[in-house]
């Protein structure tokens, strides 16, 4: 597949930093539909082709049980042209959150919610590591997030634990651009699927988004500092490796 070498680069250097992946480990891409998940699921499965770690991959979509339904079949066919398996798990996540509860503060509820049934769905067909597509600023913006609305410094980690049921986490694209991965989405078929939930893009996550683009168009190199910092600072597993280096600032320079 075409335009997939930044991607890889990206990815490898992350996932060779903090050790994602290991020995005969089976990975579980949760693919919400979006342009993160999926570029993440082409970079593992190149990965997959000549990563010195052998690794098996499958992929799972959390079907949040939307009015209407979503019609994931574009995902299949996808998943089938990289050799991956793909697996929906049918949830009544959408009716207990808007409809049952109607939460007027949904997302951190229904994050809970997805990643339980995503999970849950993973120890089922054996994996043994689930694999998030959270990119470079998303980890920026959730420090920021943590700073400015709970008072404490902390971020989600590259790799967790869940002891409970005995399953890693990993994020191998938290050195990946988002910039990058929209220009990767719009030169590739991916079948991004619109999300129809009726608090997308209006969060505080959006908004801290947004607050941070328009600081980073005065201070340029703005994100890559605090995310250097995060790592001078080993915050939450964000130890910055021996002899390692994030890539280079212009990386993450402002887009055009």
């Amino acid at each position: 597949m075409e335009n997939t070498k930044r991607i890889l680069s990206f990815t490898r250097r992350a996932v060779d930093d903090y050790g994602m992946i290991r020995e005969g480990d089976k990975i579980a891409v949760g693919v919400s539909a979006g342009k993160d998940s999926l570029t993440l699921l082409v970079a593992l499965a190149q990965l997959r082709r000549f990563y010195p770690i052998p690794f098996e991959l499958c992929a799972i979509t959390v079907d949040m049980g939307f009015a209407g339904g979503m019609d994931f079949d574009p995902i299949r066919r996808f998943c089938e042209q990289l050799d991956v398996p793909y697996h929906v798990v049918p949830t009544e996540i959408y009716k207990i959150i808007f409809e049952v509860r109607q939460e007027s503060n949904p997302c951190s509820l229904c994050a809970k919610m997805r990643r339980g049934a995503l999970n849950n769905a993973a120890k089922e067909l054996g994996c043994t590591t689930v694999a998030l597509g959270h990119h470079f600023d998303d980890v920026v913006d959730t420090f920021m997030l943590n700073l400015f609305f709970e008072g404490r410094v902390g971020c989600f980690q590259p790799v967790t634990y869940l002891s409970r049921i005995d399953l890693h986490v990993i994020r191998p694209m938290l050195y990946m651009p988002e910039k990058d991965i929209r220009y990767f989405a719009s030169h590739t078929e991916l079948p991004v699927i619109k999300s129809p939930c009726p608090a997308d893009k209006n969060t505080e996550r959006e908004e801290m988004k947004q607050l941070l683009s328009s600081l980073e168009k005065k201070y340029p190199g703005l994100r890559y500092r605090i995310f250097g910092a995060i790592q001078r600072g080993e915050i939450d597993g964000f130890h910055l490796p021996k002899g390692g280096r994030m890539p280079a600032q212009k990386d993450y320079g402002q887009e055009e």
